[in-house]
This record gives structure tokens, C-alpha cells and sequence, in this order.
């Protein structure tokens, strides 16, 4: 997406202070290696695996905590991911019964983590495209580290260990289905 960034130049004529714009055109998402949207839920399940003829439908599910939907662009390395970390579950975004607001490894909760393509998506005419997205082996591997490192920082938090929270998520490149149960809409939109 092209977005328009204001460059304001200065001139002096003949002692008169002239102000002009200059306009130049970038593409923002070309230096963003992933978007994720974080919520804050009071519970949520997620299907891991649909039902079909030999067995039933198979889900995660999480109390209290954060769930965060997660899309890795063209270009995202896994150097990016200790930030991302750090930032997402250090974010002061659950509310506490007293009305505070904490991160998820304060409250203490646990963490839902899905895989969701579509945060990449750019509107060409009446459609959605996804040339931006990472590769799905590629965006596979980041997945899986990113949930890695996820649930390493939630075990090493005493407040998280002592609660029993745990980091739950769903499978990377099939199609979920989410439940969320929240108290007010409260997503957040994080780019790195």
C-alpha cells in the first residue's frame, strides 16, 4: 500500500519565506516482516483439527489471557521474533478485576496464538491478494519459533508458573475456527 509522507522544504526569495510540499510515495509494508492483532479474552477455543468421519473435531482452549492472530510477510527473518516477543506479552493490555491494566505475564494468563494469513492481505479492485505473504514453509518455521519463544518467556515467569497458564496454538496453514469470549472489544493492530 502506498502512503503519502509530507517533506516539508524551505526557501528564501527576496527575503519573503516561501513553504513548500514535497510528496514522496512509499510502501510501507515493504519493511514490515509481520502484523499480528492482540485481544484480550476471558476465554477462547480454537479448532485445531475439523471433525470427519473417524473422529470429532479436535480444539485448544485458554482462560483468561491474551490471544494474539499472527501473519509473517516476505523478507521476516527469525530476528524479529525475540522483539516481537518481548513487546506482545509485555504490552499492558489485560484488564485486571480492579480495572488496571497489565501485561499477560502480570495478570497472570495464559496465551492462544493463531496463525492467521489473511492479516496480510491487501484489497486490489473487489478482491483480497496475498503476494506479500511469506512462503508457507518459510512462514511455517517462523510459526513455529515464534511459539517457541512464546512459551519459553510464559515458563519463565514465576507470577505465570505459579497460576498454571500456559501457551496454547493452533496449527499453521490449516483453516481454524476461533471462539473468543471477551468484555468489550479491545483488539489491537501491532506491526513489526
Amino acid at each position: 500500500m502506498l502512503y503519502a509522507e509530507a517533506v516539508w522544504l524551505q526557501s528564501l526569495d527576496c527575503a519573503c519565506k516561501k513553504i513548500g510540499i514535497f510528496i514522496v510515495m512509499t510502501d510501507k509494508t515493504a519493511s514490515l516482516q509481520s502484523r499480528t492483532t492482540v485481544q484480550q479474552c476471558l476465554h477462547a477455543r480454537l479448532q485445531v483439527k475439523p471433525p470427519d468421519e473417524q473422529s470429532e473435531a479436535e480444539w485448544v482452549e485458554i482462560d483468561r489471557g491474551m490471544v494474539i492472530c499472527i501473519c509473517f510477510f516476505k523478507g521476516a527473518t527469525e530476528d524479529i521474533i525475540p522483539k516481537m516477543v518481548t513487546s506482545l506479552l509485555n504490552i499492558k493490555l489485560c484488564e485486571t478485576d480492579s480495572g488496571k491494566y497489565v501485561s499477560v505475564l502480570d495478570l497472570p494468563g495464559s496465551v492462544l496464538i493463531v496463525p492467521q494469513a489473511t492479516l496480510g492481505g491487501k484489497a486490489k479492485g473487489k478482491v483480497m491478494q496475498y503476494h506479500g505473504n511469506v512462503g508457507k514453509e518459510e512462514g511455517q518455521q517462523l510459526y513455529a519459533q515464534f511459539v517457541s519463544q512464546c512459551e519459553k518467556e510464559v515458563a519463565a515467569s514465576s507470577k505465570c508458573s505459579e497460576a498454571g497458564v500456559m501457551v496454547r496454538h493452533g496449527t499453521y496453514g490449516n483453516r481454524q475456527v476461533l471462539k473468543l469470549d471477551t468484555n468489550g472489544p479491545y483488539t489491537h493492530l501491532m506491526e513489526f
